[in-house]
């Protein structure tokens, strides 16, 4: 039955899509963005997939968000969760460490040069001469050890897990032994998130004593070791399934995903899944260029993660269980981030998932009373600011996704942004037109700012659904950033309630809620004034006086020295104001297409394509905010991005590579082929869309997915 199922998925995806056998999977470097700030990892993971097992270097901190950094030679053991990118540290539950009894001094070491890591699939080879390999399914991680003899000992730790500000972690847990060969049970967890998650652990070789160790103060969970006479082959194989729902889901993802105990073939089939999405871009370009490009294309499709069990039970954030339609429901959105360019960019490569993620914003709503904000394991953290759900909501409905209901995402919208919650206080924003910083002490600038896009975003919704009240309540609200326009700065500046604007006024110092508190998230005044421009640039032109000096503020913010920029604060990866490596910037460089120098954009695109990305540990400079990052250096390289992610429209940069074709659902291609393509001929003169030349710096989601080809001239000039 699983293998009939498997096949006809694999009939069913060929036929969607028109993919040629190439072997992209070969380009991916997991390692790129495992060194400084990136906060990758190396670890095996499928698309979309519940489980990332991977080896833990720490528990806390800034740099081990994903428990690992590439310099690090401490080895705490392998757990089977994690996030890719992050600035902050949520899950790395279940930690296993296999050791030699003779050797136990050297359990937490290992050969750093031993290290190899490709798409599903991880391998180091410690100081005890214990060979560890990891693979795995969507839900279910597959562990192979081979020690140096028969004698074996594992330790299984289930009070470990990456720590967000607490000092204790699990919360409770019930964990029973089975039997020799099996141990089940379920956690609850306090971190970034309070979750619940459940387990079952299967041996293939059953181990012949446990020892559960003594429990330090404040834990709540057991640690065993397990001891294990092994066959003449030496290897100790073990599948751990997970699950937010319940046990039995948790064996019946193990079941339906891995019944077999051959590591091989689960290698093997996840390289070919991934490969089924990495081949849906061809480029033509150099090796150490596909290697950057192929690996930010996995980065993008590592989340979001669907944590529904086979049979699409989910635990929601209500911490009921339901059931989603198509069997999906997912998290590890970090929705401040991905709306911008991640999202848009799913669109493209993987369609068939947007409607199951739209749903589940609407699921969320539905449980939690507003669109969720970040949502981890299922549950909101309530991190960062606005309520970016909407433009994701109003992107896919512009773009043409109809497997939701619009009328209930209207509802959604709306009530999100009209009754108070946690992220915003609607009240105060209304009585103001703006949020006061004598009112709101942190982010009050960009929070109004960020608003605005979201209102605009409804406001068009409501257009759409021809909702004529709302569309004139929304439209007007999105027009509040003009409250904050100081005419002697000409900036976005904060304003108390009796109209006075905050003094002193330091525009190019960043300010962010944990490290520097102010009226900006993670950014100075001059990265959070171009917010705006995402849907409202004519409006942007005007209070600038004209095109002239929206042209020279371009130019003023590429060129004004940072003072000092601080990498906890956003500042990474700096040209002049713009601050790469933190994506309010992520839209400005794309600005000058609706300047008087357009190519002075081109050059830029160029300049952090090559300076701020390589295919070393050290090559992502700033967090990959769960695929973000790679998505812009993706689209970027193929000649386009989305100002504003909302209105279905991709503004025109400089292509980075000599071909490039998308192949796209119903057996359509989409090519950029620029003409006179080479390292010195960066600048784009003119764009043809099949042959017509587009007299708008722009081409629309709807004209890539109709297919075509797509041409640039290139220029030195």
């Amino acid at each position: 039955m699983e293998i009939r199922k498997t096949l006809f998925s694999g009939l069913v995806l060929i036929c969607f899509w028109s993919t040629n056998a190439q072997n992209n999977a070969k380009f991916v470097n997991t390692f790129i963005g495992t060194d400084g700030t990136g906060h990758t990892f190396p670890g095996p993971s499928m698309p979309f997939g519940m489980v990332q097992p991977g080896p833990d270097n720490n528990i806390a901190g800034w740099n081990h968000t994903s428990g690992y950094q590439y310099k690090d030679t401490l080895l705490l053991g392998f757990s089977q969760t994690r996030f890719s990118g992050t600035g902050i540290g949520e899950m790395g539950n279940i930690l296993l460490l296999p050791f030699h009894e003779k050797k136990s001094k050297l359990k937490n070491s290992y050969h750093k040069n031993s290290e190899k890591a490709s798409v599903g699939y991880y391998s180091l080879l410690k100081k005890d001469d214990i060979r560890v390999e990891l693979s795995c399914s969507e839900r279910v991680a597959f562990h192979k050890y081979t020690y140096p003899s028969k004698n074996a000992k594992l330790l299984v730790d289930f009070q470990h897990g990456f720590q967000f500000l607490n000092d204790s972690l699990v919360l409770e847990s019930d964990i029973i032994i089975e039997n020799n060969s099996t141990i089940s049970g379920y956690c609850k967890t306090k971190g970034w998130v309070t979750k619940k998650y459940f387990f079952t652990i299967n041996f293939q070789t059953p181990f012949v004593a446990s020892k559960e160790l003594p429990k330090e103060k404040k834990q709540n969970a057991p640690k065993y070791i397990l001891d294990f006479n092994l066959s003449k082959n030496r290897i100790l194989q073990l599948k751990i399934a997970l699950s937010t729902v319940s046990v039995t889901g948790a064996k019946q993802n193990l079941k339906s995903e891995i019944p077999h105990w051959s590591f091989e073939k689960i290698k093997q089939n996840a390289e070919k899944v991934w490969n089924d999405y990495l081949n849906r871009i061809d480029i033509e370009a150099p090796q150490k260029q596909k290697e950057i490009f192929y690996t930010s294309l996995y980065h993008l499709l590592l989340q979001p993660s669907n944590i529904a069990d086979v049979d699409g039970n989910y635990r929601g954030a209500d911490d009921k269980i339901a059931l989603a339609s198509n069997k999906a429901y997912y998290s590890t959105l970090s929705i401040w981030d991905i709306y911008r360019g991640a999202f848009p960019l799913l669109q493209i490569i993987a369609p068939e998932k947007i409607d199951g993620i739209v749903n589940t914003l609407l699921l969320h709503h539905k449980a939690a009373g507003f669109l969720p904000i970040w949502t981890a394991w299922g549950q909101d953290n309530y991190c960062m600011i606005g309520n970016h759900a909407i433009p994701m909501i109003l992107s896919a409905y512009t773009n043409g996704f109809d497997g939701f209901d619009k009328d209930e995402a209207l509802k959604a919208m709306i009530e999100t942004s009209t009754k108070s919650h946690i992220n915003s206080d609607w009240e105060l924003y209304n009585q103001y037109g703006y949020y006061p910083f004598d009112k709101l002490d942190n982010e009050a600038v960009s929070r109004t700012l960020e608003s605005g896009y979201d209102d605009w975003c409804v406001a068009q919704m409501a257009e759409n659904l021809n909702n004529k009240i709302n569309q004139v309540t929304f439209q007007k609200r999105a027009n509040y950033y003009k409250n904050l326009f100081d005419t002697e700065t000409k900036l976005f500046r904060g304003k108390e309630t009796n109209d006075n604007w905050r003094t002193p006024f330091d525009p190019l110092t960043a300010t962010s809620p944990m490290n520097n508190p102010g009226d900006y998230t993670e950014a100075n005044a001059w990265q959070y004034f171009w917010t705006p421009a995402q849907y409202d640039i004519d409006g942007m032109k005007n209070l600038l006086g004209g095109k002239k000096e929206f042209t020279k503020k371009l130019n003023d913010f590429f060129t004004i020295e940072s003072l000092n920029p601080n990498k906890f604060l956003g500042q990474e990866a700096m040209i002049g104001q713009y601050a790469h490596g933190n994506e309010p910037s992520h839209h400005i460089v794309y600005l000058y297409a609706f300047s008087e120098t357009p190519k002075f954009g081109q050059k830029y695109i160029h300049k952090i394509i090559n300076e701020f990305h390589n295919n070393t540990p050290d090559g992502m400079i700033g967090n990959d905010d769960c695929g973000q990052m790679s998505a812009w250096y993706i689209l970027s390289t193929l000649g386009f991005y989305p100002v504003n992610p909302a209105n279905g429209e991709f503004v025109l940069g400089a292509p980075q590579v000599k071909k490039a074709t998308l192949h796209l659902k119903n057996n359509k291609t989409f090519t950029i082929e620029p003409t006179n393509f080479s390292n010195d001929n960066i600048y784009q003169e003119n764009a043809q869309l099949n042959k017509t030349s587009l007299s708008k710096p722009f081409i629309t989601y709807s004209e890539i997915m109709y297919g075509g080809i797509l041409n640039f001239e290139m220029t030195s000039k």
